[in-house]
């Protein structure tokens, strides 16, 4: 089997000829930085494509994630708020950027016909040309701010639909026979819901005021399903869907009563399209499995070993049947990162032994590579687990 149909193999439900061995290397900087550091970190196409070489030069089974479809936009579907791309007569928008040290503020106000939304977007550069993002000024502060927007939000512009679709296409043909490309949507729908109202409110709303819930609910859901259903038409392998908000801040029996049916169908819509998900929690998650088991998800993802999460792939391996396909892993912080040659070896060799257990197994490091990693620990991740990776 070629890369591309080794992973689309296992992540569509079935064992591949051997364990698919790739990398979570996200743009924007962190890690790739230090492979290409002539490279523009605002070039989506020259990042994706450092990101994709360097996959290929380990030999790994190459895994491309789109995080965003050019430089700046859509940034809201990733980060949850609402769409300030697009302006319509209905929804006009005001833009002021503001620094703050290495911050930058990028503050909207959105007036429509039946009143104004605000929110700020902070973009922090943690060291040259490496950034990370969030909506710091949440723009829902209660039913009257949701029906707003939910009546007067945009959604994605053809442009911008054009723009995907033609990006795909450039990012595939690099990729080839040698991997996928996935891209992230803005849900899993209580994960979009955290970027556009408060944390406090987030975690016990459902409780406290349910009608409310049920429409924020009904809110993502159409947004969401919205830009997943633009981005399957841009032609990508995959969909990778954010789930860690509930994650290690939600018990099982909450999680399933209140968040689970939501997910499900949400899950389905994309699944009954032909395009598997990759379901991300990389915090605490064992205790989610149960409700996991029932969700039909085609993969979840990266069981994130202590202390990063409390990922634990022989517990896992005792109550699982097969229910979806494990990606297991390695710690991308303290082993690959911070660790020896040998300690990466060591841990990536008990990895895909513990893998070996399921059917349906991807070995990867548990989240994206930081900046500060050594590449001779990368390719010691790389070499150690292609060297096993036959069951």
């Amino acid at each position: 089997m070629n890369g591309r149909k080794r992973l689309l193999t296992v992540l569509n439900g079935e064992r591949a000829d051997r364990i698919p061995v790739t990398a979570f290397i996200q743009g924007q900087g962190h890690f790739i930085t230090q492979v290409k550091p002539e490279t523009d970190p605002w070039d989506f196409i020259a990042i994706q494509k450092d990101v994709i070489d360097y996959q290929k030069s380990l030999g790994l089974d190459v895994h491309a994630r789109m995080l965003f479809f050019n430089p700046h936009k859509p940034v809201f579907a990733f980060c949850g708020h609402l769409n300030v791309d697009v302006q319509t007569e209905n929804w006009e928008v005001t833009h002021k950027e503001e620094k703050n040290g290495n911050t930058i503020l990028h503050k909207y106000e959105i007036k429509t016909p039946e009143g104004s939304l605000k929110q700020t977007f902070s973009i922090n550069e943690l060291r040259p040309k490496t950034y990370m993002y969030a909506c710091t000024e949440k723009p829902i502060n209660g039913p009257d701010d949701l029906k707003i927007a939910m009546k007067y939000e945009p959604s994605c512009s053809d442009e911008i639909k054009g723009e995907m679709k033609k990006n795909v296409g450039i990012v595939k043909a690099e990729i080839g026979d040698s991997g996928i490309l996935s891209a992230w949507t803005n849900g899993g729908l209580f994960n979009n819901i955290s970027g556009f109202i408060d944390a406090n409110v987030l975690y016990s709303i459902f409780l406290l005021d349910p009608g409310y819930y049920g429409d924020l609910m009904a809110f993502a859901k159409k947004r969401v399903v919205d830009f997943t259903d633009a981005i399957i038409q841009a032609g990508v392998d995959a969909l990778c869907v954010g789930g860690n908000v509930a994650g290690g801040f939600l018990g099982a029996n909450c999680f399933d009563e209140y968040i689970r049916p939501h997910e499900v169908e949400y899950i389905s819509h994309i699944q009954d399209q032909g395009k598997p998900v990759i379901y991300h929690n990389c915090g605490a998650i064992m205790g989610l499995i149960e409700p996991y088991k029932k969700m039909g998800i085609k993969n979840i993802e990266p069981f994130s070993p202590e202390p990063l999460g409390d990922g634990d792939l022989e517990m896992l391996a005792t109550r699982m049947k097969g229910e979806f396909t494990v990606t297991g892993g390695i710690d991308q912080v303290n082993i690959i990162q911070g660790g020896t040659v040998a300690d990466v070896e060591r841990v990536t060799l008990d990895t895909i032994s513990r893998g070996k257990k399921f059917d349906r197994y991807i070995l990867q490091n548990a989240d994206f590579l930081e900046y500060g990693t050594p590449l001779e620990n990368v390719e010691a991740y790389a070499r150690t687990g292609l060297a096993h990776a036959e069951y």
